[in-house]
């Protein structure tokens, strides 16, 4: 019986410890911090379009946390500096994501800023990303005859329309996209160090 509790306080220890160390202690450094000057809170319809990336498992084949360059050669692969905790203020939740089936999303509105591009890789990403094993998501477009007054038709490479047909951006794609859009982390982290001596560098 004593061994039994031996056993039971050390675990509980060993609990507590894991958890100050993991939950505590992060949430009391981070909780009054301040997003960086260029980080913009999140549009309305952002907001929507972030809604259809969890709604769609968008996260399950991207992460949005590119690593330090002692971790993973992100910043090679064109994915933009190691995120930072002040990236992710408006984030609820996050959306840091684990798995890399698909390149990362942190900065992919500065890498793929075209709203063409995106709804037509939507559509049909391997028009745009041969051999891509990302799915297709058909139903958040309509297939037309001719397109309507107000209507998004998506402009597709060669090849890829269907024949006598024009597709439609549905709204929730759209607020998908202006999320995906929005996705421009490329600021600096750190504000600029002062220039000693005035602009010119004198003194």
């Amino acid at each position: 019986m004593q061994d039994e509790l031996k056993l039971l306080g050390g675990a509980m220890v060993t609990l507590a410890l894991a958890t100050s160390a993991l939950v505590v202690v992060p949430h009391v450094q981070l909780r009054n911090g301040e997003p960086p000057a260029a980080l913009k809170p999140y549009t309305a319809q952002q907001l929507r379009g972030r809604q259809v990336y969890i709604e769609n498992g968008c996260i399950y084949c991207h992460s949005q946390q590119p690593r330090d360059k002692s971790q993973a050669p992100d910043d090679q692969r064109g994915w933009g500096r190691a995120s930072v905790a002040a990236d992710y203020h408006y984030d609820t939740p996050h959306l840091l994501g684990t798995m890399r089936t698909g390149p990362d999303l942190f900065n992919i509105g500065a890498r793929q800023p075209s709203a063409d591009w995106h709804l037509g890789h939507m559509y049909q990403p391997r028009a745009y990303v041969p051999g891509s094993i990302m799915p297709s998501y058909p139903y958040l477009f309509d297939v037309k005859d001719a397109a309507e007054p107000g209507d998004r038709v998506v402009n597709l490479p060669p090849g890829h329309k269907p024949p006598g047909k024009v597709v439609v951006a549905k709204p929730a794609v759209l607020d998908l996209v202006a999320y995906l859009q929005g996705l421009d982390h490329t600021y600096p982290v750190l504000p600029a160090p002062p220039v000693k001596g005035g602009q010119n560098g004198t003194k």
